[in-house]
């Protein structure tokens, strides 16, 4: 199971943050901040269907064809928990070392958004203060680390939950003879 889910979990992990990593330079370079979030969750879950492609691999030829669903979902887990880590690894990586003002410019716009959207004088003190303390939260690497692995992890547990549930084949019981 171990080189199975390495595998697909590592290729699953690759092409999510390249999807995450084009969407943050996107959002950075455009002054809207702009993000299409139904395109980013359609590619999560097009990108997790390797847990699927994965759990069926591995019960088609490591298993002869067979296996439980609570193998299935474990098998699906692991891979979901390699591709969020590999996730969380390049966020780390390109918000501290690449754009580290990124959370700057978010804020900015999220106050933006609420200005456009009519916001009162006191929904915008109150944003502002929500915003202030996300921003204090996140200087903390940790905190960043968790929000981070909720992004993706979530899809990936729900995309494993069901195709544990499609791929469960029991072996066959061999037919009752008649005397």
């Amino acid at each position: 199971m171990k080189k199975n889910v390495w595998i697909f979990g590592s290729i699953a992990g690759l092409i999510i943050t390249l999807f995450m990593v084009y969407a943050a330079a996107q959002c950075y370079t455009n002054p809207d901040m702009e993000a299409n979030d139904i395109v980013g969750y359609a590619g999560m879950i097009a990108v997790f269907s390797l847990v699927f492609i994965g759990i069926k691999n591995y019960r088609d030829k490591f298993k002869g064809g067979i296996i439980s669903f609570g193998q299935a979902f474990k098998t699906g887990v692991y891979i979901t928990l390699i591709a969020s880590a590999i996730y969380v690894l390049v966020w780390l990586v390109d918000y501290y070392v690449f754009i580290p003002d990124f959370l700057d410019k978010y804020i900015s716009h999220v106050m933006k958004e609420a200005t456009r959207d009519g916001a009162t004088a006191q929904e915008l003190q109150e944003k502002a203060a929500e915003m202030a303390k996300f921003k204090e939260m996140y200087k903390n690497p940790l905190f960043v680390i968790v929000i981070t692995f909720l992004e993706v992890f979530p899809v990936g547990l729900i995309i494993a939950l069901v195709s544990s549930l499609i791929l469960k084949r029991k072996p066959k019981q061999p037919a009752a003879s008649v005397a």
